[in-house]
């Protein structure tokens, strides 16, 4: 007797028939259009706009592939960093003291006592950056001879082509300045099995 009736539901918009001259579609909303207008805005309007997007994108992903170097991902690491070979590689330059460590310092000493003017100090100055190129000489043919015999014992069907030049270059670094980042400490032992 009091019950309320339903009103007839308003067509959808699939059943709506489009209007003659109408554009076929429906009108955005605010939101959507607002978000097409962002997107314009953020396309490059010139060259000059255009080249500072893509210098903005490589210095990201430079970052990012530093990021993840530091931290040991793989998947960032250069062409030269991959395979279980130069990982172990790095494992044993970053195992070992080198000289290489001592380089700042002992370079630093003997330009100081070059510039104090009194002869015997300018020649125990040339003495130092003498001895210590000399001992740098002799520590990266040390590294060649014995890294070389390691390789050879470990992995005896790999290709040990520039494996020399590349635990040279990484000796030659100091520690905290070496990409991808060491996982050992000096004096640690290595493990058996580079194979994961």
């Amino acid at each position: 007797m009091f019950k309320r009736t339903k009103s007839p539901a308003a067509p959808t918009a699939e059943q709506a028939t489009a209007k003659p001259g109408g554009k076929g579609r429906p009108t955005p909303t605010r939101k959507e259009a607002e978000a097409a207008a962002r997107a314009r805005n953020k396309a490059p309007r010139d060259k000059r706009e255009l080249a500072k997007k893509q210098r903005e994108h490589r210095t990201e992903q430079s970052r990012k592939i530093r990021q993840g170097m530091k931290s040991g991902d793989e998947r960032y690491f250069l062409p030269r960093d991959k395979g279980r070979v130069r990982r172990f590689i790095r494992d044993y330059v970053d195992a070992r003291f080198s000289i290489v460590e001592m380089v700042i310092p002992l370079m630093i000493v003997g330009l100081l006592l070059g510039y104090t003017g009194q002869s015997a100090l300018v020649q125990a100055s040339s003495m130092v950056l003498l001895a210590t190129v000399l001992f740098v000489v002799g520590d990266m043919l040390l590294l060649r001879f014995k890294l070389r015999r390691e390789l050879k014992r470990r992995f005896p069907d790999e290709s040990l082509k520039g494996t020399t030049y590349y635990a040279l270059t990484r000796a030659m670094q100091m520690k905290f300045m070496r990409l991808p980042k060491a996982r050992v400490k000096i004096g640690q032992p290595l493990p058996e099995d580079y194979d994961k």
